[in-house]
């Protein structure tokens, strides 16, 4: 019986009703979100002087395991962006990205007050979600353009469009506010299935090869067609892992090849750490006319 008093005085149920409710949001909250969810003031102040909540700077509380990137974010006073949005959005992001945390700050704000943090002063092109813990699509997009180098970023900026379904007249309309971006815009596409297939698209492209993309051939699409005849595969290790998946992508690559397409199929590990070598195999093949009808 002791212990359980002990245990609800420590631990009131306003304030257990809190911490649900912060865990339930994501580990961190905005005090005016809690107070619109119908908490109090000083239920806040109870639980994070009790140590159920910790409190960064003025208008955030979180857990105790809440998201490294979103606490940095808040300590900053800023909201996430580039890179690291775009890594929470479950955006496709190049291995060799910045692995610092990418916090937008308003412009003539402080600077980072903690460690393994990049700062983005700009102003805004839109509106924050929410409480502004999260730069907003277009300026995430933004950021990524002038922090990336030109193929990284076209690749970010395809997997974003496919993955929230963006509208590419919409997404070209935005008053983009400096060159890469607009290249980025100009050049986005909803064709790409992975950032592999970007990668690929772009650098084949370059050089001056006929590239199309996800054109449909044999009932389903292809990732690559170089010219009419030469089909290029890409796996990515997400995609392809199970025997199943693999097995039926054999023999996809035994039809096109009985329909005369020659079929090249490369690994994640390939296209990113060997390109050298897939670009060598597809020079070859078109040097032997595989691209060719006839």
């Amino acid at each position: 019986m002791t212990a359980h008093f002990a245990s609800t005085f420590t631990h009131p149920p306003a304030v257990q009703d809190l911490v649900a409710w912060v865990t339930a949001s994501g580990g961190i909250a905005h005090r005016n979100a809690a107070v619109r969810a119908g908490h109090t003031v000083s239920t806040m102040r109870a639980a994070v002087r009790g140590g159920s909540l910790r409190k960064l700077r003025r208008d955030w509380i979180a857990t105790a395991d809440a998201p490294e990137d979103l606490c940095t974010a808040a300590l900053n006073g800023g909201s996430l962006t580039c890179v690291s949005a775009a890594r929470r959005r479950g955006w496709w992001v190049p291995d060799d990205a910045p692995a610092d945390i990418h916090v937008r700050i308003a412009p003539h704000g402080a600077s980072p007050a903690t460690a393994g943090v990049t700062a983005h002063w700009t102003h805004r092109l839109a509106p924050p979600p929410g409480f502004g813990l999260m730069e907003s699509i277009e300026d995430t997009l933004a950021h990524i353009a002038t922090c990336l180098d030109a193929e990284g970023a076209q690749t970010v900026w395809d997997s974003a469009v496919k993955r929230e379904r963006l509208d590419l007249g919409a997404l070209r309309r935005v008053r983009w506010r400096t060159s890469p971006a607009r290249t980025c815009a100009h050049r986005a596409t909803d064709l790409a299935d992975s950032g592999l297939e970007t990668i690929a698209f772009l650098r084949l492209t370059s050089l001056g090869l006929p590239v199309r993309r996800q054109v449909e051939i044999a009932g389903r699409p292809v990732d690559l067609l170089v010219g009419e005849r030469l089909v290029v595969q890409l796996d990515g290790f997400e995609f392809h892992a199970s025997s199943a998946q693999r097995t039926k992508d054999v023999a996809f690559d035994a039809e096109l090849t009985l329909r005369g397409y020659t079929v090249l199929r490369f690994t994640y590990a390939h296209v990113v750490h060997h390109w050298d070598e897939v670009e060598r195999t597809i020079a070859r093949a078109v040097a032997a006319g595989a691209h060719l009808i006839g």
